[in-house]
């Protein structure tokens, strides 16, 4: 087989692996209706009834129960509730783990609620990766049933804890349950010292770094200084007012959150107030330009970039947080520094790039949404396309968009209208 041909094939067989997916989520849903019918039949008392399928999926999978449980789940969602994006699976245009995203997310609404949410993303989801579908259908979740997330989010942050587990070796896992603000205000900290500890020589890597630092800064006394790293918050005008209650605001890093969340955090700003003003394509509400003043941030073309591409690597399906301002097209091929030339890619990404064979390019001009194009060796192609902003128009139709920075004293947000 031709390099091409090993590619095509892989193509082919993970289209497979996904009608595959889709068709022992049918069996399985079978499968529970049958139980579920002979329990009953036997006198099983019905709130008993068909509880053991998810033993024999496990085993017919030769997977833990709870991943059976998982299985059992996710079929009856997608055969009775989720129909178009079970014939996504069918089709291959998502894999199971992202139908499981789908699933999980839409499980508290009512079942219409959920119809609309499958009926709405199901299109779209070709293309998208684990995050962006967990954003996305984490937003509509939010916009259909307001009421039902606040509570969702109550009782979530009730559950916050921190446990820990043994990994073998000497080496452990401690794992934490936190409010989403205080997550990212604790990465993003650990990132800039080792970033900064990279910077002055330190020979060890970014991972082993910050699992020092963590493990240091909890070896500390409890009297501790305040936090030094930014926030993120995109929301429109309306929303920062309180005019808008129903669209749930963005924390860069994690994704939607509840107003209330939101205002907690602005309620808890400390010191001093930019305002920096974004702007939208009225066409496709893609983010084109932002102010270049700043107080505390240098590097405005960057910045405005990371902001356009969003939380996630502009390479198609990759989860990975953007950590390079890439040129897409290299500096020593003649790539300019601009907006419509560069890209936001993870650190893997951009290495990935530069080996033999690939080629990218910018297939958009600006006001247009920021296109790429990625040429893998065998000569496959892929498009990347920049994320609209996470906020709606503005009632007036007019794309107005703000960024207000609010500072304990280095503790950021960044609010987006």
């Amino acid at each position: 087989m031709s390099d091409v041909e090993l590619v095509d094939e892989l193509i082919s067989l993970e289209r497979l692996t996904s009608a595959a997916a889709a068709a022992k989520a049918r069996l399985t849903a079978e499968l529970h209706a049958r139980r579920r019918a002979h329990d009953a039949a036997v006198g099983v008392p019905p709130e008993r009834c068909g509880r053991a399928v998810a033993h024999e999926v496990a085993l017919a999978r030769r997977e833990s129960p709870y991943a059976g449980r998982e299985h059992v789940g996710l079929a009856l969602a997608l055969v009775h509730d989720l129909p178009e994006t079970l014939a996504a699976l069918e089709r291959g245009d998502i894999n199971e783990q992202r139908a499981l995203i789908v699933a999980r997310e839409t499980a508290d609404l009512p079942r219409e609620d959920r119809a609309h949410v499958d009926a709405s993303l199901a299109p779209r989801m070709a293309g998208m990766g684990n995050r962006e579908i967990l954003v996305a259908t984490r937003r509509l979740a939010f916009e259909l049933d307001p009421d039902g997330a606040e509570a969702r989010a109550s009782r979530a942050h009730a559950r916050r804890r921190v446990t820990c587990r043994s990994l073998g070796d000497g080496m452990a896992r401690v794992s934490a349950d936190l409010r989403a603000a205080d997550a990212v205000v604790a990465m993003d900290s650990l990132h800039e010292y080792a970033d900064l500890r990279r910077a002055m020589g330190d020979p060890r890597s970014r991972d082993q770094m910050i699992a020092d630092e963590f493990a240091d800064r909890l070896d500390r006394p409890a009297e501790v200084g305040r936090r030094h790293v930014a926030v993120q918050l995109v929301m429109n005008a309306e929303m920062l007012l309180g005019e808008d209650t129903t669209t749930p605001p963005h924390l860069v890093g994690y994704g939607p959150v509840s107003p209330t969340v939101a205002a907690d955090l602005l309620a808890s700003a400390e010191g001093e107030v930019l305002i920096r003003r974004l702007y939208a394509s009225p066409d496709d509400h893609g983010l084109v330009a932002m102010d270049s003043k700043g107080i505390v941030f240098t590097g405005a073309l960057r910045r405005l970039l990371f902001a356009r591409d969003g939380d996630t690597c502009r390479t198609p399906w990759c989860d990975a947080p953007p950590r390079h301002g890439d040129h897409v097209v290299g500096r020593a091929r003649g790539g300019s520094t601009d907006l419509d030339q560069g890209q936001g890619l993870c650190e893997s990404c951009n290495y990935a790039k530069e080996q033999p064979g690939w080629r990218h390019r910018t297939t958009s001009r600006w006001p247009e949404r920021h296109t790429v194009e990625t040429t893998t060796p065998t000569g496959h192609r892929h498009l990347s396309r920049a994320p609209a902003l996470p906020v709606p128009t503005s009632p007036d139709g007019r794309r107005r968009t703000l960024v207000v920075e609010l500072y304990h004293p280095a503790f950021v947000i960044d609010l987006a209208a």
